[in-house]
């Protein structure tokens, strides 16, 4: 059964223990799930809207739109369509001029964590070093240690747990850093990246039923 939200922004109605946050924005059954660190770094303060607000925010968005994730982006009017995307933080809180520590981003992991597993989706991205480090220590089984996000970039991370495609910092990005992660995504939809099971088949009934 699929959960249908009356909105794309906060559409689990999470209330994390802070006066200014930007929580989730996307589809709650989406294929890919889009991992930020926090509003500070990586956007959203004014509009709600992750990895928003920020001066590499269209060559971002540009490149998930036509590596075939993203519908359609409009960031001048703040539109983003999203129908197989979702995009969150590890700490939605806004830590204003800090930087969170560690204390700060445990206190938060349980509402990531809740939104991550309500939503399932099929490939995380996670961007930036600390999100990657958290998505592969938490949700796989490879190490998370001494990253080279510049050689992960953009690049399928297959094995136990979740399919992971680690992206680099947008406001670290060079010359072909938007096409890599384009070509990687356009790559990666052309395999069978979507782990689902039909449990269906061990039913007396004929109507399938998919898991993932």
């Amino acid at each position: 059964m699929d959960f249908i939200a009356q909105s794309r922004r906060n559409p689990f109605a999470l209330d994390p223990p802070c006066a200014e946050f930007v929580p989730g924005y996307g589809a709650t059954t989406a294929d890919f799930h889009v991992v930020g660190a926090h509003p500070g770094v990586h956007g959203g303060r004014a509009t709600g809207v992750p990895f928003t607000d920020k001066p590499w925010s269209p060559a971002f968005f540009d490149a998930l739109q036509h590596g075939g994730i993203v519908e359609s982006v409009d960031l001048d009017d703040g539109t983003i369509d999203l129908e197989r995307t979702f995009l969150s933080y590890l700490h939605m809180c806004d830590p204003g001029e800090s930087v969170p520590d560690d204390e700060a981003y445990a206190a938060l992991e349980p509402f990531f964590d809740a939104e991550l597993r309500a939503i399932t989706a099929d490939v995380l991205l996670p961007v930036g070093a600390r999100a990657t480090a958290h998505v592969l220590g938490h949700y796989t089984a490879r190490p998370a240690a001494d990253l080279d996000m510049t050689e992960l970039h953009g690049s399928e991370l297959r094995g136990s747990g979740w399919l992971v495609v680690p992206v680099l910092d947008p406001a670290e990005w060079t010359a072909d850093d938007a096409d890599r992660l384009v070509s990687g995504l356009r790559a990666l939809q052309q395999t069978d990246y979507r782990r689902i099971a039909d449990l269906g088949r061990f039913s007396p009934h004929e109507d399938p039923y998919f898991v993932r």
